[in-house]
C-alpha cells in the first residue's frame, strides 16, 4: 500500500525549504542558523534528506532524537519530512525511533497542491533495494496526475549513473516514465548538480555536517539549503549560503560551481 499525507490545497504558489545533511561530525550551532535564516524565507514546509542526529549507537539515540525535538521548538509550526540517513538508521531500535519521532514511515509520500514527492528509504544499502523501487513504482503510478515530482533520499545512489551519463538505470527509467523533475539526495555534504534527460540530479549542501575535501565554496563545500519556489508548474531552486551567497541550481554542475 502507498503511504500518502494528502495536505490541505493552497494556491498553485509556493515556496519550501530542503536541508541537507546536519550530522556526520555535526559543527556546533550550523544547522540552528540554517532553521533560523531558511524560517524568515516563510516556507510551506521543509523537507530533510537525512542525518539528523549524529546516531549509531542504540544507547544514546532516544536522548538524541529528544535534543533534536527540543532543538527544533521555534519552528514546529513548519510541517517537516525527513528521509531516513544513515546516521538516523542502523538497528530494529533505531528504526522505531526514526518513526516515532519524525512521525513516518521509511518510505512515503506527500502532495502539496500541484507537486508530489517521494521520501526513499537508502539508509543501509549504497543502492535502492528491490522494495524501495518497487515502492517508488506504485507510488508515481498513484500519483500520476500530478504535474510536478519530486523524489527525495539520504545516499545518492545515482551519483555515479549520472556522473558517468548513464541514462539506464532504474531510478532514472522510472523517473522518465512517470515525469518526475527532481530527483534530491544528500550524504556527501557537497553541492552539486547534474541533468539527465531532463531530469535534474541534486546533491545537497551540508547544512551542519562537517566538509571535506577542500572546503570551498566554488568545489561545493560549504553550510547552506535550498528554497524552491514552485508557481504551477515550474520550479526554481536558489542555493543559500549561510550569512553568503544565492545562486541557481544551473550555476552548479557535476563538479562544484561551473567556469
Amino acid at each position: 500500500m502507498v503511504s500518502s499525507a494528502v495536505l490541505a490545497a493552497p494556491p498553485d504558489s509556493f515556496r519550501f525549504i530542503v536541508l541537507g545533511d546536519r550530522t556526520g561530525e555535526s559543527q556546533p550551532g550550523i544547522f540552528q542558523q540554517v532553521w533560523s535564516e531558511a524560517a524568515r524565507l516563510d516556507p510551506a514546509f521543509v523537507v530533510g534528506v537525512g542525518d539528523t542526529i549524529e546516531g549509531l549507537h542504540d544507547a544514546t539515540a532516544d536522548a538524541e532524537w529528544g535534543q533534536i525535538k527540543q532543538l527544533l521548538a521555534p519552528w514546529r509550526r513548519l510541517p517537516l519530512y525527513l528521509a531516513p540517513g544513515n546516521h538516523d538508521i542502523w538497528s530494529a531500535a533505531s528504526e522505531e525511533l526514526f518513526q516515532k519521532y519524525t512521525g513516518h514511515p521509511l518510505h512515503y509520500s506527500f502532495d502539496y497542491a500541484q507537486a508530489h514527492f517521494t521520501v526513499l528509504d537508502n539508509s543501509r544499502t549504497e543502492q535502492f533495494s528491490a522494495d524501495e523501487l518497487s515502492f517508488l513504482e506504485e507510488d508515481l503510478k498513484a500519483h500520476a496526475s500530478q504535474p510536478v515530482k519530486f523524489i527525495v533520499s539520504h545516499r545518492p545512489s545515482w551519483i555515479l549513473n549520472a556522473l558517468l551519463g548513464d541514462t539506464s538505470f532504474p531510478l532514472h527509467r522510472l523517473a522518465r516514465k512517470y515525469g518526475v523533475q527532481y530527483v534530491i539526495a544528500g550524504h556527501v555534504h557537497e553541492m552539486l548538480h547534474m541533468n539527465l534527460d531532463g531530469v535534474d540530479y541534486v546533491s545537497m549542501v551540508s547544512s551542519g555536517g562537517h566538509l571535506r575535501d577542500t572546503e570551498k565554496y566554488e568545489n561545493g563545500w560549504f553550510f547552506g539549503y535550498a528554497a524552491v519556489e514552485v508557481r504551477g508548474n515550474q520550479v526554481d531552486f536558489r542555493i543559500h549560503e549561510l550569512n553568503g551567497r544565492v545562486s541557481a541550481l544551473k550555476d552548479w554542475g557535476p563538479a562544484g560551481l561551473k567556469q
